[in-house]
């Protein structure tokens, strides 16, 4: 057989995806900023270290919890300085205060950039219970993705966790995310080995994605109580 006869991929007609700046992202409901410990910190450990001290964020991620303010503010300040990850701060619109941009109750970042190439990640996400299955915590995750493909121009998108992480699993699943595999011994997290489960989205599953965010986020979905008519309903035609 000759090279010519060899099956390879199509040509691609791609212009490298946009710089990302470090800016916020704002929907009705939540407003993503970049990470900020003077504005963020006491905010953000109030409401992962409360109680009995949230044990269950942190158990699938690779730091945490921390033992004090100070401790969690001098990470905070590690995670500012750094561009890949990018960190974001997810602050409540809704329940935040009076005149306020809102609160802040959970992190997000875009990883593993690769403009080149067109991919990139959405990872490090945790969220306090106050913002966990809330309306603000879905919309976080749809600014994420809305910026990527049409703010910078990506062509795929990742989404990847711990194979154990079952509602990180789940989340994927909802947001329309395609589950391509398992990585085998790909990390050793906190001692432990981590296998881990690989999730993507393409830029032309993109369309009928948003389209499923936008119709669950509108207005008419929630009743007086904020509780969902209708449940998110995305499809990405993996």
């Amino acid at each position: 057989m000759s090279s010519d006869e060899l099956p390879i991929g199509d040509t691609v007609d791609f212009n490298p995806a946009r710089p990302l700046e470090r800016a916020a992202l704002d929907g009705a409901y939540a407003r993503l900023e970049p990470i900020d410990p003077a504005a963020h910190a006491g905010d953000l450990y109030a409401a992962s270290h409360g109680e009995d001290g949230q044990p269950a964020i942190w158990t699938y991620l690779a730091y945490g919890p921390f033992e004090s303010l100070d401790e969690f503010h001098d990470w905070l300040t590690e995670c500012q300085a750094s561009h890949d990850p990018l960190f974001l701060a997810v602050l409540d619109r809704v329940t935040g205060r009076p005149g306020g941009t809102g609160r802040a109750g959970g992190m997000a970042s875009y990883l593993r950039m690769e403009p080149e190439a067109g991919a990139i990640e959405i990872g490090n996400i945790w969220f306090a219970p106050v913002l966990q299955r809330t309306r603000q915590a879905t919309e976080a995750i749809f600014l994420m993705m809305r910026h990527a493909f049409d703010g910078l121009g990506y062509r795929r998108l990742e989404w990847k966790c711990n194979h154990l992480n079952a509602a990180s699993r789940r989340a994927a699943d909802r947001f329309g995310f395609t589950f391509e595999g398992i990585f085998r011994q790909h990390m050793i997290v906190k001692g432990r080995n981590r296998d881990t489960a690989w999730y993507a989205m393409m830029d032309h599953e993109w369309p009928r994605v948003r389209a499923g965010f936008e119709a669950w986020l509108a207005p008419g979905n929630f009743d007086e109580d904020g509780q969902e008519r209708t449940k998110l309903a995305v499809q990405s035609g993996g």
